[in-house]
């Protein structure tokens, strides 16, 4: 015999089954036999709120770095700007040791106890540098032909930089310059690399 109530779920049944009883869903409630062959990809739940980089005390403008990776690893730089996300805006100058106005990561650099005054820097240009598109690759629209393909033997052209991005930095430099010049051995100290040799102990070096 086969008895409803009320308090159960809707389409469910309760049969007896000797002394017991025994919940019956419906079968609308019954589990699928069919699962699809990949799972529905569900974004993922981020906890932690996006805070933002909060820069060493020693990384303050003006600062000589040195850095740590990239290309021009070992080179010694001086600090503009602190951009978001924990990204620096240095320069060499150029002309002190060729390292251009680029992007550098704060945790890749070391601060030394060295500054550089960085009154009479144009901020319009520093501003101007500092934007999200400034360092962006200009997309090509040469489409790689036939002429392309047999000329794989010769020597590349060399990569050209834009005229603005010249201006730019002939504009930030020109100030820095003058300014280390006034300081003796200051320039002889930018354009020198830092290195490390065997026996050397970083951690008991002053920077």
């Amino acid at each position: 015999m086969s008895a409803q109530k009320g308090s159960e779920k809707p389409g469910s049944q309760t049969k007896k089954f000797g002394k017991g009883e025994r919940e019956i869903p419906h079968h609308t409630q019954k589990a699928k036999k069919f699962y699809p062959a990949e799972d529905e990809k569900k974004p993922k739940k981020v906890r932690k709120s996006i805070k933002p980089a909060r820069p060493r005390p020693s990384l303050a403008p003006g600062s000589i770095l040195i850095l740590l990776a990239g290309r021009f690893r070992g080179k010694r730089v001086i600090l503009l700007k602190h951009l978001p996300q924990g990204v620096l805006l240095v320069t060499g100058p150029y002309k002190a040791n060729g390292v251009p106005l680029r992007r550098v990561n704060a945790r890749y650099v070391i601060a030394t106890s060295v500054k550089v005054d960085l009154k009479g820097i144009d901020e319009k240009v520093v501003e101007k540098v500092s934007e999200e598109g400034y360092f962006t690759r200009e997309k090509k629209n040469d489409k790689v032909g036939e002429e392309a393909f047999f000329k794989q033997g010769e020597k590349p052209e060399k990569k050209k930089v834009s005229s603005a991005r010249a201006s730019d930095q002939k504009a930030v430099d020109k100030t820095l310059l003058t300014n280390i010049k006034k300081e003796p051995m200051l320039l002889e100290y930018l354009r020198s690399s830092f290195s490390l040799r065997a026996g050397d102990r970083p951690h008991e070096m002053k920077w």
